[in-house]
């Protein structure tokens, strides 16, 4: 089928969105949750669903104010509602990327055609990063949902020939999806898809647009949606501004306070990576996105083009880079990329597909290496573990890229984009799945039930020389950190008393407590062994060692 063949029957696509359905949420109580990230944003919202204090986010016990509380919120109302497990822990970033492929599925719709709507969205269900991110508890998929939701109503908002009540409509949900987005993680909710509307509106100079924003209505809905919280945290914590708006914004930007600095280059092997399998056909959609239909109108594709460009350097220049922090350019692509499917011969998808046979018949006769890797704190046999989902996955995507292909021969352009996007979908998914037999290295939920007889109420739990970022969230509970800050630095300057300073300060307190147990890395055990610190050993694994107070 071709971008003018009929549109597919309801049937077939209520048959396709449950299918989506069932393998985007498989997985999502099958993997432990792994360090840092996952036991971090697992254990805030646990916390603030125990203590019942919703408005003062904490780590481990103290006050942790990195990022804004609206995943916080929304877990711990998950947690509430249907206990603490690891879906619940993850179902925030799986629900806002499904409705993040919806939206833009809708989104390409309107904008250019069922057609091109139905492959958007089965773009971006594909994309590798995208799916990683929709599965794994960060807070990454929230914002990008919401800044994407905000492109989206922007979109639609300045469409040609929109009516009034159209344009005033999808610009409140454009304002309100901002607010949203600050809410998820900060000011870059607002501050780049403004500099994104400013940057278009210099170069194309349509400056009308500015005329339809409704700024006073708009501005006076995302204040009354982001200020409550800002104002409940800031008077029950004047510490707060300074430490959130200078040091989490401007100090994460310029300087490396984080320690995550990287070369100007390294998101390119990221975005590369990421949008497997819509590589080449992500390059000829940027190529013509420049490209304007000759009105005086605003301009779709242009603006998705500034979208992506702009955010993509915005962080490759940043002092501060994660793989993650470009996810919001994925839904710009994939619906750049779906309208330009439209425009495809089968015989030029077919070219543009077939590298992706030669990287999977790579990845295939590579995936059985990944049982040789290993080091002391990852064993070998873990990663064996691993190899058969890595074969899996390989075999998937060859398996599918080769029936796109003979599809694509003979011109049935809607089969090969559909089989394979979901067959992407699956091989990301066993991807990530099969990532849970290094679990035992990353999660402390194999040390638990070895630890769970000696835990009684009031006995001391230290965390000597680190923090166990998964630990609290299956024992249930907090640890009493020693001679270690990082991220809780903050915390412990303003609740000193929740944490100790010195390792010989942990000595004597060990000594002299009845009951008592820690946890610390081999090499620390070793360290207090030789020092004949009274313990007992009760649980370990390659990076963690447990211990009582005999």
């Amino acid at each position: 089928m071709s971008a003018t063949s009929p549109s597919l029957r309801r049937g077939t696509l209520l048959l396709l969105l449950a299918a989506f359905i069932a393998v985007w949420f498989s997985n999502l109580e099958y993997r432990k949750l792994v360090r840092p990230d996952e036991g971090r944003y697992a254990e805030i919202p646990r916390e603030m669903a125990v203590s019942g204090d919703w408005t003062t986010p904490r780590l481990n016990g103290v006050k942790y104010f990195e990022k804004p509380a609206l995943q916080y919120w929304a877990t711990a109302a998950a947690y509430t509602a249907f206990g603490e497990h690891h879906w619940t822990a993850r179902l925030w970033p799986a629900l806002t990327g499904f409705f993040g492929i919806l939206m833009v599925g809708f989104t390409g719709r309107k904008l250019f055609g069922s057609t091109a709507g139905l492959y958007a969205a089965a773009v971006l269900a594909s994309s590798l990063l995208y799916v990683l991110i929709g599965h794994i508890n960060t807070l990454d998929m929230g914002v990008s949902f919401f800044m994407g939701l905000g492109l989206c109503g922007f979109l639609l908002a300045h469409r040609p020939n929109v009516p009034a009540k159209e344009n005033r409509l999808w610009m409140h949900v454009t304002w309100a999806a901002l607010a949203f987005s600050v809410l998820s993680k900060g000011l870059i909710g607002l501050v780049l898809p403004g500099a994104v509307l400013v940057l278009y509106t210099l170069i194309q100079r349509d400056w009308r647009l500015w005329t339809r924003l409704h700024l006073i209505t708009g501005l006076l809905l995302f204040f009354a949606i982001t200020v409550p919280w800002f104002v409940a945290v800031s008077l029950a914590n004047p510490e707060f501004f300074q430490f959130f708006f200078i040091h989490e914004h401007f100090e994460r930007f310029l300087t490396k306070v984080h320690g995550r600095y990287q070369p100007w280059y390294y998101f390119v092997p990221i975005l590369l990576a990421g949008m497997l399998p819509w590589v080449v056909p992500m390059f000829d959609a940027l190529a013509r996105a420049w490209k304007t239909d000759g009105k005086r109108t605003f301009q779709p594709k242009r603006f998705l083009l500034v979208w992506s460009v702009f955010i993509y350097f915005f962080f490759s220049i940043s002092d501060s880079k994660l793989p993650s922090y470009i996810l919001p350019i994925f839904p710009a692509l994939a619906l750049l990329i779906g309208e330009r499917l439209t425009k495809l011969s089968g015989r030029a998808l077919f070219w543009q597909t077939a590298p992706l046979a030669l990287l999977a018949v790579a990845a295939l006769w590579l995936a059985p290496e990944v049982g040789t890797l290993g080091d002391e704190e990852v064993p070998t046999e873990l990663y064996r573990g691993y190899a058969p989902w890595i074969i899996a996955a390989a075999v998937t995507l060859l398996g599918g890229t080769l029936l796109a292909l003979y599809w694509s021969r003979q011109q049935k352009i809607t089969p090969a984009v559909l089989v394979l996007g979901f067959t992407g979908l699956v091989a990301s998914q066993l991807t990530l799945t099969g990532h849970d037999a290094l679990s035992p290295a990353s999660s402390a939920y194999h040390l638990v039930p070895r630890i769970q007889p000696h835990l009684k109420p009031g006995i001391p739990f230290y965390s000597v020389g680190m923090y166990e970022q998964t630990l609290p969230f299956y024992i249930k509970r907090t640890v009493t950190v020693v001679e270690w800050q990082d991220e809780l630095e903050f915390g412990f300057q303003q609740e000193p008393d929740k944490w100790v300073p010195k390792i010989e300060t942990f000595k004597q307190l060990w000594r002299e407590q009845p009951e008592a147990l820690a946890i610390m890395n081999p090499h620390m055990y070793s360290r207090m062994e030789q020092e004949q610190l009274p313990m007992e050993e009760i649980a370990r694994d390659t990076r963690r060692v447990v211990v009582r107070k005999p």
